[in-house]
């Protein structure tokens, strides 16, 4: 079950993603997250940005700012294209479930492959519904709230995916195999 778009990011994703498998690990799913309806979310800055910078230029042509012109100008440049930078880092981000682990590949800024042990995780997961389809499924707490992909209480998960429930159930089903694969290997070791 894949949800990739193709995009100019893709190639690297999906290399960065090749390269951090181990010998023996199975992709299961991956996906990105919906940033479209992200950048919708924050789509309210463009209703304050571009009057903010028409009223700017206007300012500025009368002669009524001067110095502060600056200062205004990259305010309203801020604003409107916080939405266009939202999708940008969505679209350089590919969410992985292995057989083994939980892993964020991102190539914004730098490249980077967080992964999360089915072991570290919460005993349940956690959907939040943040409007509009999209959904947030945490899977680990405890994490610092400044890391990437964690809210301000420290939980941890994939950010705006799109059919939450189907991706929490490959979730459990995957960690539910990895732990009766390593109690057979335990068994085994224990008999030899």
């Amino acid at each position: 079950m894949d949800e990739i778009r193709s995009t100019l990011f893709t190639p690297k994703l999906r290399w960065l993603l090749a390269q951090a498998l181990q010998r023996g690990e199975r992709v299961l799913w991956q996906g990105q997250p919906d940033g479209i309806a992200r950048m919708l979310l924050w789509r309210i800055l463009w209703w304050i940005g571009f009057p903010w910078l028409a009223l700017t230029a206007l300012a500025f042509t009368r002669g009524w700012i001067g110095e502060s012109v600056m200062f205004l100008l990259v305010l309203g440049v801020a604003m409107v294209g916080t939405p266009l930078l939202v999708l940008l880092y969505d679209l350089q981000t590919l969410y992985v479930i292995t057989n083994r682990r939980a892993l964020i590949v991102r190539t914004f800024d730098k490249a980077t492959v967080t992964d999360t042990l089915f072991s570290d995780m919460d005993a349940t997961f956690e959907i939040l519904d943040v409007g509009r389809g999209p959904c947030t499924l945490n899977f680990a707490s405890g994490i610092s709230p400044r890391a990437s992909d964690t809210d301000y209480t420290g939980r941890y998960g994939f950010r705006w995916i799109r059919d939450a429930t189907a991706v929490r159930n490959i979730l459990e089903r995957a960690r539910r195999e990895d732990a009766a694969r390593q109690a057979g290997s335990r068994q085994d070791s224990a008999r030899g």
